[in-house]
C-alpha cells in the first residue's frame, strides 16, 4: 500500500521481492533480503544438474516459472492493481518468462519493474513488451558519493543510460479512469541527509533531460539503519526536503509526487520473515 498514489491505488500494489540486488548501499532498509549472510550454510544445486555453492543461506523461497507465473495470477485475483518487481536485475530471464506466461493464463494488470537504477541498457531494452511501468530510482549524481555509499562509482552514468531506454519505450504516460498507472516512468529520488547538492543536482539532471514526460518521486523516508556511517545516522533535515520541493517547482516539473512529514518510520520496511 505505501507505492506512489497512481501505483497503490486504494487496492495496493502486488509486489515480488527478489533475494538479492545489484547494489550494496550502505543504508538499505531491505537489507533482510538484499544482502542478509549466514556464514556456514550453503546452497548446492542448479535446475540443470550443475553444483553451485553460496557461502550464505539465500532468504526466501525457489520459485519454478510456472509457480512464479501463478504467484501473478494470485495477486491479480487479490485485486492488485499491478505486478511489481522489486529489484530483479538479476532475474530479468525469468521475468519475461514469467510474464509470458501468465499472460498465456489471463495476467491482464500492468507489470512494473522497481528497481534501484543501476542497472545496464541492454537489459532494460530486453524487457520491451514485457514491462509496462518503470519505476527505478536515481540516487546519486556524484560519482565519489555513490562509491562511498553504494560501491558503484558508475552509478550515474548507469542510471542515465538505463532511464533514457525506460523513456525510449514508455515516452507518455497513461493513466486509467481511476488516476492508476496503465504505462510510465516515475524516477524516485530518496534524499539523504547532508547530500543536499547531490539531489540538486539529480532533479536539475531529470527535469531539464526529460521535464513532464516522466514524474518523479521526490522521498523523504530515509530511516538511519543500524550501522550506518555517522553522517547517515540522522534523519534528513525538514529545511533540506523543503528546499528541493520549492526547487522542483522553480524547474517547472508539475509531474511530481512529495511526502509529507512523518514518513521517517520503520513502517517501511517489510516484515521478510
Amino acid at each position: 500500500m505505501w507505492e506512489e498514489p497512481c501505483i497503490s491505488g486504494t487496492t495496493g500494489s502486488g509486489t515480488i521481492f527478489f533475494t538479492g540486488c545489484s547494489l550494496g548501499c550502505v543504508f538499505c532498509q531491505n537489507h533482510e533480503i538484499s544482502r542478509r549472510k549466514n556464514p556456514g550454510t550453503s546452497f548446492s544445486g542448479t535446475s540443470d544438474g550443475a553444483c553451485a555453492s553460496f557461502p550464505y543461506e539465500l532468504p526466501g523461497r525457489v520459485y519454478s516459472i510456472e509457480e512464479f507465473a501463478d504467484a501473478m495470477l494470485d495477486l491479480q485475483a487479490q485485486g492488485a492493481n499491478n505486478i511489481n518487481f522489486v529489484t530483479g536485475t538479476h532475474f530479468v530471464p525469468h521475468i519475461i518468462e514469467g510474464v509470458r506466461l501468465a499472460r498465456e493464463k489471463g495476467l491482464s494488470i500492468p507489470t512494473l519493474f522497481n528497481c534501484g537504477g543501476y542497472e545496464s541498457a541492454e537489459t532494460i531494452r530486453s524487457l520491451e513488451g514485457t514491462i509496462d511501468i518503470y519505476l527505478p530510482d536515481m540516487k546519486y549524481f556524484s560519482g565519489k558519493i555513490s562509491a562511498k555509499y553504494s560501491h558503484a562509482p558508475d552509478y550515474f552514468e548507469h542510471a542515465k543510460e538505463a532511464i533514457t531506454e525506460m523513456v525510449r519505450q514508455c515516452p507518455k504516460q497513461v493513466f486509467d479512469e481511476k488516476g492508476l498507472m496503465k504505462k510510465g516512468v516515475i524516477v524516485r529520488h530518496l534524499m539523504l541527509p547532508g547530500m543536499l547538492f547531490d539531489s540538486k543536482h539529480v532533479l536539475d539532471y531529470l527535469c531539464e533531460t526529460y521535464g513532464n514526460r516522466i514524474t518523479i518521486s521526490l522521498m523523504n523516508q530515509y530511516t538511519p539503519m543500524p550501522g550506518v556511517p555517522s553522517e547517515l545516522s540522522r534523519p534528513l533535515p525538514p529545511e533540506h526536503y523543503r528546499a528541493m520541493v520549492d526547487h522542483l517547482a522553480l524547474l517547472g516539473q508539475e509531474n511530481a509526487f512529495i511526502q509529507e512529514g512523518g514518513t521517517v518510520s520503520e513502517s517501511f520496511i517489510p516484515d521478510f520473515e
